[in-house]
């Protein structure tokens, strides 16, 4: 009998090691390889805008590509991270993931994003600081768009199926006349249903020479 309780305590001491494991890896092995791969794709997007644009800036993004790069200038001036085409698990694993059914930055309509607040760089953890005022910043080939913030995160949450804002005028079946962006992300630091939110307003254009 000793023998089976030893036993089955090894099995369950290694079940939780595994476990422990599994968990540390999503909150601290993910982060560090996603945090790698924004970074290389920062440098990637630098490095191709160097070179004259081939393709109009209305051109549709490839799916799983970065793009634009956004800051925040509120979490700091170095803080800046790549959006990418799609909102796939793989692609939050890379950055800031773009709505794909949205508009581009600058154009009439809904730029919406989205990223994790925890696990895979973590790059919206602190979305929930941000209040209205704040500046959100997006940067092109061909120019930056700054939009200012209409409201805080902390004060929308919706369930995850609540695509209505990610309509072209968030809650309206109307033809859009201005350009806004909406940032969504989980309500909470652990796994939850529901998405915090948050609209702005572009309120600035400052084209690349």
């Amino acid at each position: 009998m000793r023998g089976v309780v030893r036993g089955l305590g090894i099995v369950l001491l290694v079940a939780g090691l595994g476990v422990l494991g599994w968990v540390g890896w999503q909150y601290f092995g993910t982060g560090i390889a996603s945090n790698q791969q924004m970074n290389q794709a920062e440098n990637s997007l630098r490095n191709q805008w160097k070179t004259p644009a081939t393709t109009p800036a209305t051109a549709e993004p490839a799916a799983g590509k970065p793009f634009v790069l956004l800051r925040i200038p509120k979490f700091g001036a170095d803080w800046v991270k790549p959006i990418v085409e799609g909102v796939t698990a793989d692609d939050l694993a890379r950055g800031i993931g773009h709505y794909p059914q949205t508009q581009l930055p600058g154009q009439p309509g809904n730029f919406a994003i989205a990223g994790h607040r925890v696990t895979h760089g973590s790059p919206f953890r602190k979305l929930l600081d941000l209040a209205k005022g704040d500046q959100i910043i997006v940067e092109t080939q061909s120019a930056t768009y700054t939009y200012e913030l209409d409201g805080s995160p902390r004060d929308l949450t919706v369930d995850a199926s609540a695509t209505w804002v990610l309509d072209p005028v968030p809650g309206r079946n109307t033809a859009p006349t201005r350009s806004i962006i909406t940032l969504t992300t989980c309500q909470d630091l652990f796994h939850s249903p529901d998405r915090s939110v948050a609209f702005g307003h572009l309120v600035k254009v400052v084209k690349k020479p």
